[in-house]
């Protein structure tokens, strides 16, 4: 179908994807290290490695949401040409993103009247959203067409479930979702906690285990709990600890009937990764309920 799918970086989607498909588009979202903003993307190891060893040396990381004036530029630019736009976007209870392109698409409404632009709030986050975006695109390959493409991603986002472990709890206590205690006697005991982003979009600590490789077991049993089977793709995203999510991907296999080709590995962008710091792993799949 003759549409563009729009996302933002925060959809941490492996690079490949946009070689892949035609007509996806993403918006990078701005993180600024030490007093230098950028938005240049991590589609390497080498980048990667590099972003996640200035965190981990103390270096302060703030991110910014995509602006109404981005999304206005880019929705203007397809309503000028005459082409739809479906973006999905970065959890509205977790950025501003959202709301952003809302306020721009009613801008851009208001000089193009006919204009075809559907915001989708994927409730999602990293490559949760990722994969939503990926569902978008399959979805459009089969015939989908802009709207009923919008309605399903609705009706289904709440069956995108997200399990995340950190392995720093410090890099939580900054962002206000750990207390300093809490960090400093998890961190002495090697407490390990597993997170799960809920029904409004929020990232919510759900379990506390103890060691990191209980904790890469939780997130992997937790496909076995919620899973709609193992015959799905499968989105497992890190920061800086390939081996590690490597490590999820192998009892996937193993304990759990997953195909190997079928589970995707991506990077843990600036967005994401400032807050949950080096270390983090994510697994993502379509389930019955977020849990």
């Amino acid at each position: 179908m003759n549409y563009t799918i729009l996302t933002d970086s925060c959809s941490d989607m492996n690079p490949e994807f946009f070689k892949r498909f035609e007509r996806l588009e993403m918006l990078p979202m701005s993180y600024t290290l030490s007093g230098v903003t950028s938005t240049k993307a991590m589609n390497d190891a080498e980048t990667v490695h590099a972003f996640y060893d200035r965190l981990r040396a103390g270096e302060p990381c703030t991110t910014a949401q995509v602006s109404p004036g981005e999304f206005y530029a880019a929705f203007k630019a397809h309503a000028e040409a005459g082409e739809p736009v479906l973006a999905v976007l970065f959890s509205s209870a977790l950025s501003g993103t959202y709301n952003a392109a809302c306020m721009a698409c009613d801008m851009v409404h208001e000089e193009y009247p006919d204009a075809v632009i559907e915001v989708i709030d994927s409730l999602c986050a990293s490559a949760g959203e990722g994969l939503l975006v990926y569902d978008a695109l399959q979805n459009r390959a089969a015939g989908m067409s802009l709207e009923e493409n919008a309605q399903w991603l609705r009706e289904h986002a709440l069956n995108l479930v997200h399990w995340f472990t950190v392995d720093d709890l410090h890099f939580l206590k900054r962002g206000g979702r750990c207390s300093p205690s809490a960090a400093f006697f998890g961190s002495m005991l090697n407490i390990k906690p597993v997170l799960h982003v809920d029904d409004q979009g929020r990232l919510i600590a759900r379990q506390k285990v103890r060691g990191r490789q209980q904790a890469l077991r939780a997130l992997a049993n937790k496909f076995g709990e919620l899973s709609d089977g193992p015959d799905q793709i499968i989105f497992i995203s890190h920061g800086d600890c390939e081996k590690d999510a490597l490590e999820v991907k192998k009892w996937l296999v193993e304990n759990h009937g997953c195909k190997p080709e079928n589970i995707i590995l991506s990077f843990i962008g600036p967005t994401v990764g400032s807050h949950s710091g080096p270390g983090t792993v994510a697994l993502f799949f379509h389930g019955k309920n977020r849990g």
